[in-house]
């Protein structure tokens, strides 16, 4: 039978999230008609205790990590609902999130993909509108020494739009965060699904450009809201998500700009994600040390 929204969660090593965000979201589907898909990749946390709790998710088990592009489509493509949410395992979704999306994107049919606004467990406003990447996002991104030092400085604002947002208008923005899109069917049938070639991380930009340039907007919706702990995945991971971020910033970049650009800002960016790259490294790795004699 067709529901009216599918709803894609790519789990790995995360189950103990997984069984928190799959509570919050049948509290909050209700008698909401909809398809829960758990992408499992090769998980080692007894990926069991999903099918045990929740016996009506379809379960999807890999043998190993196809990372989260593969895995979102191989739940795509099963799929046939007029609405797709794609939400992150360490994630948690608030009353009323689904039918207040839904509703949204029903009324504004050129919507592709919408982002809500996303919650830390403190209740702080997480960067999950943005602005396309530009060179200068290697030095002025979210998470950069350089943002850090001068969190108020004009580049770094230009790039989280969150700042921008007064709370209760939804806006138009160029990408929005992964952890959780709502995304409609007929937009990915008109642009087609994630590049598998974005193992992890900037998949999501990447979308979100391909619906742009089709016609498509990309909206950024305070009034519905979600809460994520970051890293929640990619933290079982330790050295691969910052090698992972940093390959497919740069493939984004060079998949989404011409020639002449490239030519010019190859060094700029190059060394940016070098910079950026060696920074994150240094200071996870001190954390590290510090953590493991405390």
């Amino acid at each position: 039978m067709k529901k009216d929204m599918d709803i894609i969660i790519v789990n790995f090593n995360s189950t103990d999230y997984l069984l928190l965000c799959l509570r919050s979201v049948y509290d909050s589907l209700r008698d909401f008609p909809a398809n829960i898909f758990v992408q499992d990749n090769a998980s080692n946390d007894n990926i069991d205790r999903v099918t045990i709790t929740f016996p009506q998710v379809i379960l999807s088990r890999s043998k190993h990590n196809r990372g989260f592009s593969k895995a979102v489509n191989d739940a795509l493509t099963k799929s046939n609902a007029p609405y797709v949410v794609i939400l992150n395992p360490d994630t948690y979704v608030k009353e009323n999130f689904f039918t207040s999306v839904t509703g949204y994107m029903a009324e504004h049919l050129d919507i592709g993909i919408m982002g809500p606004k996303i919650l830390d467990p403190g209740g702080k406003v997480q960067g999950s509108a943005r602005s396309f990447p530009t060179p200068l996002t290697a030095f002025f991104g979210r998470k950069t020494i350089l943002s850090k030092l001068f969190p108020k400085n004009r580049i770094s604002s230009q790039n989280i739009l969150t700042t921008k947002s007064d709370g209760i208008t939804p806006m138009e923005v160029d990408w929005v965060s992964g952890a959780c899109m709502v995304v409609r069917r007929k937009a990915i049938e008109t642009v087609g699904l994630l590049d598998e070639r974005f193992f992890m991380y900037w998949e999501d930009a990447d979308w979100c450009q391909r619906m742009r340039n089709a016609g498509w907007k990309v909206v950024y919706f305070p009034m519905a809201s979600i809460v994520h702990h970051v890293g929640g995945s990619a933290e079982k991971l330790m050295f691969r998500p910052f090698l992972e971020f940093h390959k497919s910033c740069y493939r984004l970049f060079y998949k989404h700009n011409n020639d002449l650009y490239l030519r010019l800002a190859k060094p700029f960016v190059f060394s940016g994600l070098v910079v950026r790259f060696c920074g994150i490294l240094i200071s996870h790795l001190l954390r590290s040390c510090f953590v493991g004699r405390t």
